[in-house]
């Protein structure tokens, strides 16, 4: 009986969530209710700027959906040599997503009058999840001299997580999280009447060694 899982182990993309659902309805309606107020200019505080920011960190995530097949193999070692006959293999198909997004609370506002300069922390990973209920075990061996374990099953699945993280950073997860929250910060900021807006990316300052 022909496998039905692909011979390649490498995650796949098989959709990517950039706003989350309703981000840029809410984001509409945060302008058209700004700009539906009196004509009379409001007086901002760089901590009530802060303050509004917060609210729109779930908005400014970027998560990758994920499908994958993983190819476990091993055998029983003596002296870190491979035994004849102990191989034990399996493969497991499953789901999952990886979250990037930005620190929030290490956003930096400073308000002067009508002008607003927000500095933004880099974009980071958040989350990497394998979803329990997707996955599914393949073609496990039965080899009564190396039994397949449980914690087998943990370690394939650890370092699939570190696979998908690879994977996301090749795609590019950070620099649009980075925009993403920028993209929000901006258009909240012309919804508070802000004349001047200057949104940039912290510096990493190097690490003392």
């Amino acid at each position: 009986m022909k496998n039905p899982l692909n011979n390649g182990c490498r995650p796949k993309i098989n959709y990517l969530t950039v706003f989350f659902i309703g981000t840029t309805i809410i984001l509409l309606v945060l302008l058209i209710i700004n700009q539906s107020k009196s004509t009379k200019t409001e007086e901002y505080t760089s901590d009530m700027v802060l303050s509004k920011i917060v609210y729109l960190q779930e908005l400014s995530l970027v998560k990758y959906n994920y499908t994958g097949v993983i190819s476990y193999k091993d055998y029983y070692k003596i002296l870190n040599i491979n035994v004849p006959l102990t191989e034990k293999s399996f493969l497991i198909k499953y789901g999952g997503y990886v979250k990037a997004g930005v620190d929030f609370s290490r956003i930096k506002v400073d308000v002067d009058n009508r002008s607003v300069h927000v500095s933004v922390p880099k974009a980071k990973i958040l989350d990497t999840v394998i979803d329990e209920n997707s996955v599914k075990v393949y073609d496990e061996s039965q080899n009564a001299f190396n039994p397949i374990k449980i914690t087998d099953y943990n370690e394939a699945l650890k370092k699939e997580k570190n696979t998908m993280i690879d994977d996301a950073l090749k795609q590019g997860i950070l620099k649009e999280a980075n925009e993403q929250a920028k993209l929000a910060i901006s258009a909240l900021l012309q919804g508070l009447g802000f004349e001047k807006i200057e949104v940039t990316e912290e510096i990493a300052l190097p690490e003392l060694h």
